[in-house]
């Protein structure tokens, strides 16, 4: 959630016309996140401060995210804690701004957390099936855009900027996970990206999930191991002084479990899916900070962090 496009309020009071949410009080950007343009926009109507999350996609077309919008809504219709998109009065959730496709989305209450409890990491676990199992009634379909094949073909963009053993690492990871068949295990609609600061916590209440712009259908372990490699980890400024907490695993993965169980296919290709996931962060923050992109405000994260998740994994099996 970065600020590529600059956005000036005579252009931002055009684009809100066509919104019931009132007059402009505010708007401020956002530096947190690294994928889109985003902005805290409060208005008011009829006497009531609104509070509201801009989005301008900066890699998305306009074709493909009313899926994510679409998923967005049906969460929150489905008692599932996301952002609803709010209506335009002229053609669903979707408008331009600055010749790029923008959405105005409901701002929840509460925060992310840096260091996210053992209960809170069981709240995650419960809510992360809760959304595997709404999506069964979800009818779009979209591929996931960061799969095997994208590791794959970022790597060839990266290699020559990274040192010998993080091209044999990666090199020997993608051959590993080319011999895993995913397309056995169940599957429905994902998170994709479900870190800390993409969930929101008013102490240990669960307000809500954001940023479903990575959401597709996909395998629901690798989901889980996406999680679980961002939540259950003990998070500290040293990569090397990485390491995970078990009984927060095991609190986010039996929460998981009650509502929906793990299969046996799935219990058993855990360990490679933990990898995978690991992989997927490693390579899009060498990406980040070997081919960065421009930005007002931007934020490039340690790809460090997911070398030493992925080494820790690597070495327990």
């Amino acid at each position: 959630m970065s600020v590529y496009t600059v956005v000036d309020e005579p252009q931002l009071i055009e684009f809100l016309k066509d919104y019931e949410v009132g007059s402009l009080k505010s708007f401020e950007g956002i530096s947190a996140g690294i994928e889109n343009t985003n902005y805290f926009v409060d208005t008011s109507l009829n006497g009531e401060t609104k509070r509201f999350v801009l989005t301008i996609f900066e890699h998305h077309s306009f074709e493909e995210l009313p899926y994510f919008l679409d998923i967005m809504a049906f969460m929150a219709e489905h008692q599932i804690p996301t952002a609803h998109p709010i209506q335009t009065l002229s053609n669903g959730y979707l408008k331009e701004l600055y010749g790029k496709p923008a959405a105005l989305v409901e701002r929840l209450t509460g925060s992310g957390v840096e260091d996210p409890s053992e209960i809170q990491c069981g709240v995650m676990g419960e809510q992360l099936a809760r959304f595997h199992q709404a999506g069964a009634g979800f009818e779009s379909k979209r591929t996931n855009d960061r799969d095997l094949q994208w590791m794959q073909a970022t790597f060839k963009q990266i290699e020559a900027f990274l040192p010998d053993d993080e091209k044999q690492m990666i090199t020997q990871e993608l051959a590993f996970q080319s011999t895993i068949d995913w397309a056995h295990l169940p599957q429905g609609v994902i998170h994709a990206d479900l870190f800390c600061d993409n969930a929101l916590f008013d102490g240990d209440q669960l307000s809500g999930i954001i940023d479903l712009y990575y959401a597709c259908n996909s395998t629901f372990l690798y989901d889980l191991a996406v999680m679980v490699n961002d939540w259950c980890r003990l998070h500290s400024e040293q990569p090397l002084e990485i390491h995970f907490d078990q009984a927060k695993v095991e609190a986010m993965v039996s929460a998981y479990q009650k509502q929906r169980p793990l299969t046996d296919a799935e219990q058993k290709a855990w360990p490679a899916a933990l990898r995978l996931a690991a992989l997927r962060f490693f390579l899009s923050r060498l990406k980040d900070l070997h081919i960065p992109r421009e930005g007002e405000m931007t934020q490039i994260k340690d790809p460090k962090v997911f070398k030493r998740v992925l080494a820790i994994h690597q070495q327990s099996v």
